[in-house]
């Protein structure tokens, strides 16, 4: 289940601005994508983090992880915003719960576009039995770099084949965030609370697997300038449910 953070998805440009603060990622390490744009943010893969707590009883486990991002020099030269990202993973019978933490520990608020990249598939199920369900939503209109062009367009609450289909889609949901697979008795749920106002949903032609990303902010928008912010001392959590019955 790869953390995409700082930023989710894309960038548009190799440089963001916030507040006061520019920032040049041009000559940076980074992961990029076909045309070259900073893609899914500075944490895939990285090490670093601190184990914080494990805790297990009959029916749950629960872990929780920690990164100083002020302690790591190449995240603050990409993002220059001191902050702890803490993530927690519980897990019950047919449930996993994963929570995300931004907390600004320095003097600059920070900016919060953070998402996840979860990949599903239901077991010894085909593509073509499996069916998507999504609530009502507005779709983000995407241009040929997959950066959302301010155009947007209103699509009502569906279930459709994935057979024949493929997704690379951002859309922005309403209060309803609840995202389905489903095949004969099986059904996979996937739950974003309040502070996942965004998903993407990606599945090339042919693929096995489904990507439902929750998604903190839109992509791009660190640099457009319209993510949360965190002020100092402050922080920012985010939750999202798997469930499989």
């Amino acid at each position: 289940v790869p953390l995409l953070a700082p930023w989710a998805n894309r960038l548009a440009e190799s440089s963001y601005r916030v507040g006061s603060k520019s920032v040049d990622l041009e000559n940076l390490s980074l992961h990029r994508d076909a045309n070259g744009l900073p893609i899914h943010g500075l944490f895939v893969g990285r090490p670093g983090w601190e184990l914080v707590s494990v805790k297990g009883q009959p029916g749950s486990a629960s872990m929780v992880a920690a990164f100083n991002a002020a302690a790591d020099e190449d995240v603050m030269a990409a993002f220059p915003f001191p902050h702890e990202l803490t993530v927690g993973f519980t897990v019950t019978p047919g449930r996993l719960m994963v929570s995300t933490t931004v907390t600004a520990t320095g003097r600059r608020a920070v900016p919060v576009s953070f998402g996840w990249h979860p990949y599903f598939r239901l077991p010894d199920v085909d593509r073509g039995r499996v069916r998507l369900g999504m609530p009502s939503r507005t779709r983000l209109v995407l241009d040929g770099r997959g950066i959302p062009t301010g155009e947007e367009l209103a699509e009502s609450a569906s279930i459709v084949k994935l057979a024949g289909t493929e997704y690379d889609n951002a859309y922005r949901l309403g209060r309803d965030r609840q995202l389905l697979l489903a095949s004969g008795r099986r059904r996979l749920t996937v739950v974003f609370d309040r502070n996942y106002p965004y998903a993407q949903v990606y599945s090339p032609a042919g693929a096995d697997f489904i990507a439902l990303e929750p998604m903190t902010a839109p992509t791009n928008a660190l640099c457009q300038g319209t993510t949360p912010m965190v002020a100092p001392g402050e922080r920012f959590t985010a939750r999202f449910v798997v469930s499989l019955t």
